[in-house]
């Protein structure tokens, strides 16, 4: 969920939903919107598209590549894990992927070596979309479409097709949970703070701006945020110093559960309790706080199932299928996945979804 950082999730373009002929569509999770993967066109749907019920059947042989950063932080190491898993269900795709690294020279060069190797689609997460924006365009000016995964290139030509969080609607989904709850406990002046990530990061402030949005439509404001780098010993330190700072806290958002383990390390080991937090990511780890209840009662969703549905889409893209949940006969140039808000009410659903911190 950082960007620009190795092991971190990066930024979104700045269209949020699915992108047709200059229209936007919301997105949600991908599910099952997948088009017939059968070795010849299938028939076109009434509406367009293709016809439904054949989503997954094997279809033409295709070869996907992929390319992630080291796998050593818990988010990026279950993105790793979903591609591989999500590849693989299919007796049609072979999956080739390159070691992951955190060393930008050495992953153009694990790129430049599929794209030698003439997979038929690229999923790649880049370490720093900028810096990697070249190699994209070279797969895609040789005629193999890249499925940008998260960390935007930042040249359209060098992707067919992104897929990614929503980080400004993290924030909201954040603020909403919080304002709505201390609204409805008819707090008036709530001490409300803020546990960023990399404070410089243009992901960081589309999280922090969605969650002050969303406040303010509430009544409230963030009365203190700090950053704590997305480390578990960061988190500890900066939620140490929150906490001695204010005698007392109605409310706190900590925008990474990575970072969330040593967040919560430091108020366990303070006794405080008078307050609610929100997480954010949807890590394992949370979700079984939530569960088991305590401070923690929600966390928003930026899940790296996103790399799962990356591979469904680059097989749709290589079969040169759609989805069947669209009119339209391609799969779309841009989808944004919404962030979800999990509590307790519904945490058994997204408990497979959920990453190890």
């Amino acid at each position: 969920m950082r960007e620009q950082r190795p092991n971190q999730q990066g930024p979104r373009p700045s269209r949020r939903g699915v992108l047709f002929g200059g229209a936007v569509v919301a997105a949600g999770t991908l599910a099952a919107a997948c088009t017939s993967n059968t070795e010849d066109d299938p028939e076109p749907a009434a509406g367009g598209g293709t016809l439904a019920g054949d989503n997954d059947k094997a279809g033409k042989k295709v070869t996907l590549g992929f390319s992630a950063p080291a796998a050593d932080h818990g988010w990026i190491a279950a993105i790793a894990k979903n591609a591989e898993e999500q590849a693989k269900k299919y007796s049609d795709v072979t999956f080739k992927p390159v070691e992951p690294t955190n060393d930008i020279n050495q992953q153009i060069s694990a790129v430049e070596s599929l794209i030698s190797a003439k997979v038929n689609v690229l999923v790649i997460l880049p370490n720093d979309g900028e810096q990697l924006n070249q190699v994209g365009r070279k797969a895609m000016d040789a005629g193999i479409p890249v499925v940008n995964l998260d960390r935007v290139f930042p040249d359209n030509l060098s992707y067919r097709t992104w897929i990614g969080g929503d980080n400004y609607g993290m924030g909201v989904s954040a603020g909403n949970y919080i304002g709505k709850k201390l609204k409805d406990k008819g707090v008036a002046d709530p001490v409300i703070v803020e546990i960023q990530g990399i404070a410089t990061l243009p992901l960081t402030q589309d999280r922090s701006k969605g969650f002050e949005d969303a406040l303010k439509a509430h009544g409230f404001s963030v009365t203190a945020k700090q950053d704590a780098k997305f480390t578990v010993e960061s988190g500890n330190q900066v939620a140490s110093n929150l906490l001695q700072a204010h005698n007392k806290i109605d409310a706190m958002w900590n925008h990474d559960d990575d970072q969330g383990v040593g967040v919560l390390a430091a108020i366990k080991q303070s006794g405080r309790d008078e307050f609610f937090m929100v997480g954010g990511a949807g890590s394992a780890n949370a979700m079984r706080e939530i569960k088991n209840g305590g401070v923690l009662e929600a966390t928003v969703t930026y899940s790296p199932s996103m790399a799962a549905s990356a591979i469904k889409l680059a097989r749709l893209i290589a079969q040169g299928k759609g989805m069947t949940d669209l009119v339209e006969l391609q799969v779309p140039q841009s989808i944004t996945l919404a962030s979800e808000t999990i509590t307790k009410d519904n945490v058994d659903r997204y408990m497979p979804l959920g990453f190890e911190s």
